[in-house]
């Protein structure tokens, strides 16, 4: 039996090098075979249900406020870019002009973003998360980041690091640039 009672307990949001750090998974590893229909049913269902118990972290806190997983995925947006347009937050969002324009309607009304005309051109409409914004999306932040930490944790960093490629992959070639953007880091 593995026992790890020489590692002193830490705070996983100020602990950064967990590379030392991993529980065995209770998942057996991914076969040779990894292509067959089996193995692809098990990964969708595994990001099904991993989404779902991850979301479902910030719900109770989004209710609060009467706003639901659209409303988060924008305010995680505008919080990762400041002074991002709606054209460019409807392209990282991926949905409807209509439904954008309702969400951000809801979180102009609750007092969570502020709209700014464009500098360069004024047609534009640059978005910005008020002081009630920055406080709900940390606090959601905040959630996510506990329950994904302990997954990380538990995967160690080769795990990770697996995953975030398998994830890249699923994104269109034609959207990495856009995505990638998002780290700051500029290593696309």
């Amino acid at each position: 039996m593995f026992q790890l009672s020489c590692i002193p307990l830490i705070s996983l949001s100020r602990y950064v090098n967990m590379t030392d750090v991993s529980r065995p998974s209770s998942s057996p590893g991914a076969s040779p075979l990894f292509l067959r229909e089996d193995e692809v049913r098990r990964g969708i269902e595994l990001l099904y249900f991993g989404y779902t118990r991850l979301t479902n972290a910030i719900d109770q806190e989004l209710a609060k406020h009467g706003l639901g997983r659209a409303h988060h995925r924008a305010l995680y947006f505008i919080a990762r870019q400041p002074d991002l347009t709606v054209g460019e937050l409807l392209k990282l969002l991926a949905i409807t002009k209509q439904s954008l324009g309702r969400v951000l309607k809801e979180l102009q009304d609750r007092d969570f973003i502020l709209t700014s005309t464009g500098i360069v051109d004024r047609r534009q409409k640059m978005l910005r998360l008020t002081e009630n914004g920055l406080a709900l999306e940390a606090e959601l932040f905040r959630q996510l980041r506990e329950k994904l930490s302990s997954a990380y944790v538990s995967a160690g960093q080769e795990s990770v690091s697996g995953f975030w490629h398998v994830l890249e992959g699923l994104v269109p070639e034609s959207d990495r640039k856009m995505v990638f953007d998002l780290r700051g880091d500029n290593n696309s």
